[in-house]
């Protein structure tokens, strides 16, 4: 029970830590990991030897792989201008501004004085 317990606080450690500003990568990982933990644990008890505590590591090793590898494919299909968000600039250094009705963010070319979106497509 001690090593669920102590499992428990270094995950809700790291899930603080995690959600601050990180990608679906590490969310994911850290999520299934407080899930992995929390079913591990209560199959272990109820199976087998009843070791919750092992139950409880085997499960957040196993929900974090399982998370952090669902999260990583998240990321690599993010195909929509948000991701953009962190990057504020434009290839020329010209500022991203949103657009509320398309969701997206676009930047106003210096030397044309043109429009397009943060992912370069011609806006308009």
């Amino acid at each position: 029970m001690k090593l669920f317990i102590i499992s428990g606080a270094i995950a809700a450690g790291l899930a603080t830590t995690a959600c601050t500003s990180s990608g679906n990568t590490e969310r994911g990982a850290v999520g299934g990991a407080l899930l992995g933990a929390a079913a591990g644990a209560v199959i272990g008890n109820n199976t087998g030897s009843g070791d919750a505590g092992q139950g409880a590591a085997i499960g957040a090793a196993t929900g974090a792989i399982a998370g952090g590898v669902a999260g990583a494919s998240s990321d690599r299909n993010r195909n929509d201008d948000r991701s953009y968000a962190g990057n504020r600039y434009g290839p020329n250094g010209e500022e991203l501004i949103y657009d509320r009705n398309s969701d997206r963010y676009y930047y106003v070319d210096r030397r044309s004085g043109r429009t397009y979106w943060a992912n370069g497509e011609y806006r308009g």
